[in-house]
């Protein structure tokens, strides 16, 4: 599923999980989760609202401390929790982009950033709560509209600063905005970190079969528009996108480290990565790494093969591929829920894929072959189409 962030009145990082939850992330789900697996000294405050008549999710963080963490103990503390990897890489990446702005403005290394507000609990929360329900939601693209500024000053911990907040402005470098007249800061710096990350691209609304929207409310009732952020998702109907290849071959390699690689790059954003047995000078059997990726990822991933690998560098390049239209649904099986894909043919029939992981812990907690487990998921769904 994709999903196109309409930021009419600006982004936070409440409004994002508001629309995030609205959309279908169950509240009480997230909480527990980042209780169980990050920190537990807050409280999520989920509330229906409405914003000029349209109905919104408002959530606050109830932080029970209010502890200030510089960037290095922020890192650590994502590293070594049991979230996955890819909601954690995610994460990292958007505290990255934090750390970077705060260090350029006040001009100190960037690992002994210290956040201040953005330290605290609650943006922990937003951060690494937003990706969480990227993951739970199985968002594949993400695209936002251009990003609304405000105008006037903000009050924070370094005094009293311009809207823009020079850490929001230094964050959304080359990313389109425009300027308004509202006299409030519409866009906080973690708000920026988030979509700057997350999003592939910034314009219009991409052609997109809506399935879900979902509404999260910032704390200001503004006088002129809805202070609401909108999250659109739903299934391309275009069957092709535009991805690249990167590529090395590799023949004094200890193969035992490849499989150690092919983990690192998936975390990485890597779409697919494939180990093809090859044929280099001198007649030397070899492995041709190859690896599928999103251009905004590339360079990432570049670094990981040019560290881990021990090629001498790599080549890249652009690729059309065609997909079939697919979206992210739960199963209610004799398992309990399961999380597939639901995958529609270019006849216009469909068919559910149920999602490896899920099928290799139900395999694993009742001690059967993942074998049978796909077997009886697919037969179940066969049965309830008929």
């Amino acid at each position: 599923m994709n999903a196109h962030f309409d930021c009419f009145s600006g982004i936070s990082g409440n409004m994002t999980l508001g629309a995030l939850l609205d959309l279908g992330v169950p509240g009480d789900w997230l909480e527990a989760t980042l209780k169980a697996h990050l920190l537990n000294d807050f409280d999520l405050m989920i509330t229906a609202t409405s914003r000029m008549g349209i109905a919104a999710q408002y959530v606050e963080v109830a932080a029970k401390s209010q502890i200030e963490r510089d960037y290095a103990a922020i890192c650590r503390m994502i590293e070594s929790c049991s979230l996955s990897p890819k909601v954690k890489s995610l994460s990292l990446a958007i505290f990255e982009k934090l750390a970077a702005a705060e260090s350029k403005i006040h001009g100190c290394p960037k690992d002994h950033v210290h956040f201040h507000e953005l330290g605290g609990v609650d943006a922990i929360v937003d951060i690494v709560g937003t990706c969480l329900c990227v993951e739970y939601l199985g968002l594949e693209k993400i695209t936002a509209s251009k990003i609304p500024l405000g105008s006037g000053f903000v009050d924070c911990a370094h005094g009293r600063l311009p809207v823009p907040a020079p850490a929001t402005l230094a964050i959304l470098k080359d990313v389109p905005v425009y300027g308004t007249n509202i006299p409030f800061e519409l866009v906080t710096p973690t708000g920026a970190a988030i979509i700057a990350t997350l999003a592939e691209g910034f314009g219009p609304m991409p052609d997109m079969v809506v399935s879900k929207i979902g509404y999260g409310s910032g704390t200001r009732h503004l006088e002129t528009i809805p202070n609401l952020l909108r999250v659109i998702a739903g299934a391309s109907p275009q069957a092709s996108d535009t991805v690249t290849i990167i590529e090395t071959s590799i023949d004094d390699m200890n193969p035992e480290i490849y499989g150690y690689l092919m983990e690192r790059l998936f975390a990485g954003d890597a779409l697919d990565v494939n180990l093809i047995p090859v044929f280099m000078k001198k007649n030397r059997p070899g492995t041709l790494l190859q690896v599928l990726c999103h251009q905004q990822a590339r360079e990432a991933l570049i670094r990981i093969i040019l560290t881990e690998t021990t090629t001498l560098g790599v080549r890249y390049y652009t690729v059309e591929r065609r997909l079939l239209a697919r979206e992210a649904v739960t199963l209610e099986t004799g398992y309990g829920p399961v999380k597939a894909k639901k995958v529609k043919t270019p006849d216009g029939a469909f068919r559910v894929v149920p999602e490896y992981e899920a099928c290799r812990e139900i395999a694993q907690k009742n001690n059967i072959p993942i074998r049978v487990v796909y077997e009886k998921i697919v037969q179940h769904v066969e049965n309830l189409i008929k």
